[in-house]
């Protein structure tokens, strides 16, 4: 339903967006999932036709967006981090405004705002000027507005931002609603979003795809070391000599007391660490009470994608960042003293 391919964006010199390609099934949550500054705007507003890319492709339902954005622009409903809202208009009054700019029949107008009010729970407000309104209802006046003229597509940059926590709930129960009609490209950096309404992710990282799968792939994927938490009953000295001597345990990482037992957290080299495990402790009469395989989370995940440098040791960050401001200077004493500068004006 929508195919992006190679897509790229050059801003003077600076690559933005570097040659992206990724697609989106026909009702599908994605999640768009990338540190602030990581391109995720700019790609969104290059899908929905708002920004010319440098290069690169982006079909939404068939068309191209650079040979017929309108009939791209038909097809989709946005809703910028920055809703685009007249704060001195009243609520409906803009929502009817922009039915018209949207080319929703005169006769369907009045039923699409007030479905789309209901929907967003601001019926109530929609006499009140906008401008008057708390940042979480502007947002949700915002949403409202993309869903008018049921487009197949719903393009949403960063739509829980300003809202409270009851706001945040009910947006993702829309979004989920939504997902039953419309296909939805869900973009923000808060990790708890995507985990809760997404089936599948893109995570990009300074204007390039670090990867394209489901979440229960990427954990598994980018799992490394198993973390088992395991409960035992019996001394916690003899238990710990037992795992200790089991080939893939590589360390014992925690070990306290709890009511009945012991409990130990366990790193491994995998899962399959688990047999080998309880079969020794229980035939030395260790019994186990629970033992459970922590795999990575999409957090985990995240940091490793997006932070390639975390490695480095403070010297050599410290070092790096010296080398930058010496660059930093000597490009400002350059531009200063060359021609037509304002010192030699002067």
């Amino acid at each position: 339903m929508v195919e992006i391919k190679n897509l790229t964006k050059f801003y003077g010199s600076h690559p933005a967006v570097q040659d992206i390609s990724f697609t989106v099934g026909d009702r599908e949550v994605l999640g768009f999932l990338g540190p602030n500054g990581a391109g995720k705007s700019t790609t969104m507003n290059m899908i929905t036709g708002c920004l010319p890319s440098t290069s690169g492709t982006v079909l939404v339902d068939g068309y191209d967006i650079a040979k017929d954005p309108m009939e791209v622009k038909r097809r989709i409903g946005y809703l910028p981090e920055l809703p685009p809202v007249y704060p001195e208009m009243r609520v409906k009054e803009y929502l009817t405004f922009a039915a018209a700019l949207k080319g929703v029949a005169r006769g369907d107008r009045r039923k699409q705002v007030a479905t789309a009010m209901e929907r967003l729970n601001i019926t109530d407000v929609q006499k009140r000027v906008i401008g008057n309104l708390s940042k979480g209802y502007r947002q949700r006046v915002g949403f409202a507005m993309a869903l008018l003229g049921n487009p197949k597509f719903l393009i949403l940059d960063e739509p829980t931002v300003g809202l409270d926590p009851k706001q945040v709930m009910e947006v993702r129960r829309l979004i989920q609603d939504l997902a039953k009609d419309h296909t939805v490209i869900f973009s923000t950096h808060i990790l708890a979003e995507v985990t809760a309404v997404c089936e599948r992710v893109v995570i990009i990282n300074k204007g390039q795809i670090r990867a394209v799968d489901t979440i229960a792939n990427l954990s598994r994927s980018m799992g490394g070391d198993v973390t088992l938490s395991l409960k035992v009953e019996g001394e916690m000295t003899k238990a710990t000599g037992i795992i200790r001597s089991v080939p893939g345990v590589k360390e014992i990482t925690e070990a306290s007391y709890e009511d009945g037992g012991v409990r130990f957290i366990i790193s491994a080299e995998s899962e399959d660490v688990r047999k080998p495990l309880v079969s020794k402790l229980i035939a030395q009469d260790c019994m186990v009470l629970e033992i459970a395989a922590e795999s990575s989370s999409l957090e985990d995940v995240f940091v490793r994608l997006t932070s390639p440098d975390r490695t480095k040791s403070r010297e050599e960050a410290f070092e790096e960042l010296g080398r930058k401001l010496e660059a930093d200077r000597a490009e400002e004493l350059a531009a200063q003293t060359a021609p037509g500068s304002g010192e030699e004006d002067a």
